[in-house]
């Protein structure tokens, strides 16, 4: 499989905090990345550079073999990506708002109709396509911000917590999405759910303090948990591969 995502020691500091200190991702089609770490380890502000929302203090983004600083439409043009929160437009209605985002990604207009039909059955919005998003529920604006992600069938999806809300079936139904997709594209996916990791995830990489601690399988990542720990699994794992070994011990 080729090389889709390719970032090269890529820093961001935003004063005097260091946010990210040198870190380095391959990813090739075929695979889903599991990006992990705990809260404030650089997760977000690393996806934000992978997709052009924020330029790196120094380092590298090619996505698709195109360089996001010197070929930035193109680019842009190779991923969809689900941020944070999955912001939309509250008063547009749901289909609207798949049809501005079709519109923006320069899918013809003939096509669009059969665009948002074949993605709103995927992710289950045809009951909701006329229902204004500031109405609808947590589970539901995630589901939109999977939708205007995948529109366009991207070669690259960047999602940021893309189960964040959304009940157990729901959970089921989008990992099945990815899990699928995940067959062709590049996926990189954060997630503090180690189920789903071991549910849709072909790699683990784990980013702590702005640089990465970890990068192996997931049976790789679960076995630095002993059975023993039956809860918390994920902060205990995360404990193991960034404090020293006195502050791990059980």
């Amino acid at each position: 499989m080729r090389e889709l995502i390719s970032a090269n020691n890529l820093h961001k500091s935003f004063a005097e905090l260091r946010a990210v200190n040198g870190v380095s991702l391959r990813v090739n089609a075929g695979e889903v990345v599991g990006f992990l770490g705990p809260n404030g380890a650089g997760k977000t502000t690393t996806m934000r550079m992978l997709t052009g929302f924020h330029d790196p203090s120094s380092g590298s983004v090619s996505l698709n073999g195109f360089s996001l600083a010197d070929d930035p439409i193109p680019a842009r043009q190779t991923f969809g990506y689900l941020p944070e929160g999955a912001p939309a437009y509250p008063d547009m209605t749901v289909r609207e708002y798949l049809q501005f985002i079709a519109s923006a990604r320069g899918i013809a207009r003939r096509e669009i109709a059969s665009k948002i039909d074949d993605v709103a059955g995927r992710v289950r919005l045809r009951g909701v396509l006329d229902q204004v998003i500031e109405t609808l529920s947590k589970g539901f604006k995630r589901r939109v911000g999977i939708a205007q992600a995948i529109i366009h069938d991207p070669p690259i999806l960047i999602m940021d917590e893309p189960t964040d809300g959304l009940d157990p079936n729901q959970k089921h139904e989008v990992r099945e999405l990815i899990r699928t997709m995940g067959s062709t594209k590049a996926i990189v996916l954060s997630t503090h759910i180690l189920e789903e990791v071991e549910a849709v995830c072909t790699r683990a990489v784990v980013i702590a303090a702005g640089r990465i601690v970890f990068d192996g399988t997931p049976e790789e990542f679960e076995s630095k948990a002993p059975a023993s720990i039956t809860r918390n699994r994920m902060d205990y794992v995360f404990r193991q591969l960034t404090a020293p070994a006195a502050e791990v011990a059980l």
